[in-house]
C-alpha cells in the first residue's frame, strides 16, 4: 500500500482555505504570474470558497491591480506566440476561453510583431516540412497545413509560406 494519494485520507484531501488565507494565497499567485479572473475563480473553487464570497475577492484583487485583464492578455499574446509558437487564432480561442473581453483580446494580439508572426510561420513551415516523410507531395502538403492550422495560423498565411517554400 501506497502512503500518497488515494490510500491515504490525509494526503487526498485538499484543504480549503479560509478568507483572510484566501486573500494572501491569491496575492501570490496573482504577483508571481500575469493571471486572469477566470484563472483566480478556478483556483478559489478549488479551494471551497464559491459564490459573493469569491465575486468580492476578485473585485478587491482587481483594485489593489493584482488582477488586470489588459496586461494578462498582453502577458499572454506575447508568451505563447514567442514560446509556443502559437498562431493569432489559437491565441484569440484561449484567451476567450479564460472570459477576456474582445478589446482586450485585440490589444494583446498588438503585442505581435506582423513581420515576426510570418517569420515564425515560415520558420514553423520550413521544420515541419523537413521533419514530414510523407512521399506523396499532396499528402505531405495537407499533412503541414494540418499541423500550422492546429498551432493557429491563419489559412491564407500557411498557403503562402508553403508556396514560398516549394519555390525554393
Amino acid at each position: 500500500m501506497s502512503t500518497w494519494g488515494k490510500n491515504n485520507p490525509e494526503q487526498s484531501a485538499k484543504k480549503n482555505w479560509t478568507l483572510k488565507e484566501a486573500k494572501g494565497k491569491l496575492e501570490t499567485y496573482c504577483a508571481y504570474q500575469e493571471r486572469s479572473a477566470w484563472e483566480v475563480r478556478r483556483k478559489l473553487f478549488e479551494k471551497g470558497i464559491q459564490g459573493q464570497q469569491g465575486e468580492n475577492l476578485v473585485e478587491e484583487l482587481y483594485k489593489e491591480g493584482f488582477l488586470n485583464d489588459e496586461r494578462f492578455a498582453r502577458s499572454f499574446a506575447r508568451g505563447k506566440f514567442r514560446l509556443k509558437k502559437w498562431g493569432r487564432i489559437r491565441i484569440t480561442r484561449e484567451l476567450k476561453l479564460r472570459e477576456i473581453s474582445p478589446d482586450h483580446i485585440q490589444a494583446g494580439l498588438s503585442e505581435i510583431d506582423p513581420e515576426e508572426y510570418y517569420d515564425t510561420l515560415l520558420t514553423q513551415t520550413e521544420k515541419k516540412w523537413e521533419k514530414t516523410k510523407e512521399k506523396d507531395p499532396y499528402r505531405k502538403r495537407y499533412l503541414i497545413i494540418q499541423y500550422l492550422v492546429s498551432k493557429g495560423f491563419e489559412q491564407d498565411l500557411i498557403k503562402e509560406a508553403l508556396e514560398s517554400i516549394q519555390s525554393q
